[in-house]
């Protein structure tokens, strides 16, 4: 099933985004996991690339087994900063020939290796340029990210939506967003894509914080705005893990109703690997869900 046609529904739906793990041991491990998140009939998973695409080889193992094993629709991550055009036509085969339409589009995370060298070599420097060339080469169903609160590569807001406006154009079907902690960042993004012209739909990423050391490294992964009374609630419940995983979870459940009470059909988790944490969330808003 292509993305579009769960996103054109009128239901409140909600999906799982996982991870490989980079060690090839654990892979049983992950796929294990994956699977109970799978058992809880999201709309959808999320498979993603790892930075550098370090990933790559385990991520079309993880979406395969979804698709077989779970029968949940997936979507299968691929980025550019890693990609030559050699590798992009050997994945779009491998996609085709397991069955998968649905792409996510990424630039991708640069590894420190990365960092320094000459991008203008590269066959993809921009997730356009990915987009374009699944466009051409397959049927697929293609989204891409985008941040709420400004791509931290660019100078303004309405750079990074000019560069959002290119991906759509090239053929992006729908966008998912970085995680965010301040719902009102988000409808005050989303007002300012559609001003755009961007009327593709664009899928909220909520991530709930669980354990008090994943609040620096979230910060640094996407430049979230972290508000006071989070704060405030790492502060009091950090150091007592269950309690910080139960406020955690609490908090992104009351973003989540949120963004259903105004109108948002589908929101994503970005769940760490964690089916109880996946599974409470849903279980939290079971009845909105209709399930």
């Amino acid at each position: 099933m292509k993305l579009t046609e769960l996103f054109a529904k009128d239901t409140f739906n909600m999906s799982f985004e996982v991870f490989p793990n980079k060690k090839p041991e654990n892979l049983e491990s992950v796929k294990a996991k994956v699977l109970q998140m799978a058992e809880l009939e999201p709309a959808f998973m999320s498979v993603t690339y790892g930075a550098g695409g370090g990933t790559s080889q385990f991520t079309l193992e993880i979406a395969k087994n979804i698709k077989q094993r779970g029968d949940v629709p997936v979507l299968a991550h691929l980025t550019a900063v890693s990609s030559t055009k050699e590798t992009v036509a050997a994945r779009i085969a491998e996609l085709k020939e397991a069955g998968i339409q649905n792409i996510m589009a990424l630039r991708g995370d640069l590894t420190p290796e990365m960092e320094g060298q000459d991008r203008s070599k590269w066959a993809y420097r921009y997730a356009v340029d990915l987009v374009r060339e699944l466009k051409e080469k397959g049927d697929f169903c293609i989204g891409s990210g985008c941040y709420p609160e400004k791509h931290p590569e660019c100078a303004t807001m309405a750079e990074d939506i000019k560069h959002l406006k290119e991906k759509v154009d090239a053929g992006c079907d729908f966008l998912t967003s970085q995680m965010f902690f301040d719902n009102n960042i988000f409808y005050s993004f989303l007002y300012k894509v559609r001003e755009a012209g961007i009327e593709v739909p664009v899928i909220p990423g909520i991530m709930p914080i669980t354990q008090a050391n994943q609040v620096a490294r979230s910060i640094e992964l996407s430049g979230s705005f972290m508000p006071q009374k989070y704060k405030t609630l790492v502060d009091r419940f950090g150091n007592n893990a269950a309690a910080m995983q139960q406020a955690g979870i609490a908090y992104a459940t009351a973003q989540i109703v949120d963004l259903y009470a105004n109108g948002i059909k589908m929101v994503h988790i970005y769940t760490m690997n964690k089916p109880d944490v996946a599974a409470q969330i849903m279980h939290n808003v079971k009845d909105i869900l209709g399930l």
